[in-house]
């Protein structure tokens, strides 16, 4: 989906060709898989923080556009709305000071979009949705100028045959809305961390992944409010779920696969198994063909892009090398700090580096169907959640934390041979204490709220000027 295509109307024709081509290419990387022709190396890491651009008093600024044009930087990068933006990283190798590098080349490519933004009299935030953010505000006109989200957008309404896509979500409040175009989908912006993977344990790290989206979620989370309601913790999670809600094929319970969502079950022999469910499942959204080497797989890639897992596995290709296996982690929001940015980044690759080890793999001990409602749980409740791990029994979700995930996510980051002074900064200090205190984002929201009352631009001025001095959330008072 980062690609722009040359068009947004398409016929019956292109979506044939579309498929043909489909189906050609998933033979290719079904050939690729049986004769294992994906680079040996892994350990490389990178990731891609959403952002909002913001006026002077915190509502969304649509000005993507002249900004990106100023910037002009390929790591920084359009979405779907006029007041969002990308930043990306470059992938490194899990050692030494990976993740003090990380946050320098984040602080650096932040402050050089702090600076282009001032010149447009805006301003720049990282948050799982923005408090401010009005459903008046999601409208065609703010859509970023680029083919494919016009495309998206109208194929996602040819699928729902003009139905409207409505938000339901339940928490503290309730909240129903109706939208006709996909726009809802901007309310939604996160942290997504990239880990290329070896073919002979990706089917073990994509299982893990899914597995450890329950406390990536709850450590993580930062978007309590929508539209002025208090809803889940993790707000994010159903509104992503339901911005692009297009009906799909029904999983083994008889519920339908939406395009955004936790998957169907745990891979079993090789990460070809989701690519066939792309083929065999899911309808075509983006049939823009394309005249590529058919050994780009531009066509497969394309489709993988309009499934939004929220674990999702990519095939790398390099002009000249070999193809690789990436896992996009999607889970985290956004924000709150640079360092929590960090900080989120080693809690999940220190646990897959220790539990991907385990003797025993944990799917097989946690069935898929207790990660899944772990996951939901999680992004609901946060930190207050109780979970199925191991033992099959319910536990506190912040005891397994402060006893296994943490301290053993700390051993996974030692075993991969990165920096102590790192590990104990990120992991040791700002998830550590974010867990001690109980207070990540959607915590130290709520907690201004209920001091200061329901001034969400009071609270996103508060919560700016916090992430502008780069604290963890943990130190953040209200």
């Amino acid at each position: 989906m980062g690609d722009e295509i040359s068009r947004s109307d398409f016929s019956s024709e292109d979506f044939k060709e579309f498929r043909q081509r489909l189906k050609n290419e998933t033979r290719i990387l079904m050939g690729w898989f049986e004769n294992n022709d994906f680079e040996t190396t892994d350990g490389k890491c990178g990731f891609e923080l959403e952002a909002w651009l913001v006026d002077k008093n915190f509502r969304p600024q649509p000005v993507n556009e002249a900004f990106l044009e100023s910037v002009d930087d390929p790591l920084v990068v359009p979405e779907l709305s006029k007041f969002n933006f990308e930043i990306n990283s470059i992938p490194r190798q899990i050692a030494g000071n990976l993740l003090s590098h990380l946050e320098s080349e984040l602080t650096r490519n932040w402050e050089k979009c702090v600076s282009h933004a001032e010149g447009l009299d805006a301003q720049i935030l990282a948050i799982g949705i923005l408090p401010t953010i009005k459903n008046k505000m999601l409208t065609l006109e703010n859509m970023s100028s680029l083919k494919r989200y016009f495309a998206l957008n109208n194929q996602v309404i040819r699928l729902r045959q003009g139905k409207p896509l409505e938000l339901k979500i339940e928490g503290k409040d309730f909240l129903n809305v109706k939208h006709q175009d996909v726009m809802l989908e901007a309310v939604a912006t996160s942290l997504q961390i990239h880990c290329q993977v070896n073919v002979e344990n990706a089917v073990r790290h994509y299982n893990l992944s899914q597995i450890l989206s329950a406390p990536m979620a709850a450590v993580a989370a930062n978007s309590p409010y929508l539209f002025g309601k208090d809803l889940w913790d993790e707000t994010r999670i159903p509104a992503f779920e339901q911005s692009v809600a297009v009906a799909s094929f029904p999983d083994s319970q008889g519920r339908t696969v939406g395009r955004v969502g936790f998957g169907t079950g745990y891979a079993r022999k090789t990460l070809l198994e989701p690519f066939l469910e792309n083929l065999d499942g899911f309808p075509v959204l983006l049939p823009m063909v394309l005249d590529d080497d058919p050994s780009w797989l531009s066509h497969l890639r394309l489709q993988n892009g309009t499934i939004w897992r929220w674990t999702r596995p990519l095939i790398g290709l390099t002009k000249g090398g070999r193809p690789h296996i990436r896992l996009e982690h999607r889970v985290p929001s956004a924000g709150p700090s640079i360092k929590d940015t960090i900080a989120n980044i080693a809690f999940f690759l220190g646990m897959m580096a220790y539990y991907g080890k385990r003797k025993t793999p944990l799917e097989s001990e946690i069935p898929f169907s207790d990660a899944k409602e772990n996951f939901y749980r999680a992004a609901k409740q946060g930190l207050q959640a109780n979970v199925k791990w191991t033992s099959g029994k319910s536990i506190s979700l912040l005891d397994l934390l402060e006893q296994s995930l943490l301290p053993n996510a700390i051993k996974g980051l030692q075993e991969e041979g990165l920096l102590a002074q790192d590990i104990d900064h990120y992991l040791g200090d700002v998830i550590g204490n974010r867990i001690k205190t109980r207070q990540n984002g959607a915590v130290w929201q709520r907690a201004y709220i209920a001091k200061h009352g329901l001034d969400f631009q009071k609270m996103t001025h508060a919560y700016f000027e916090n992430q502008k001095r780069n604290l963890p959330v943990y130190k953040w008072t209200h």
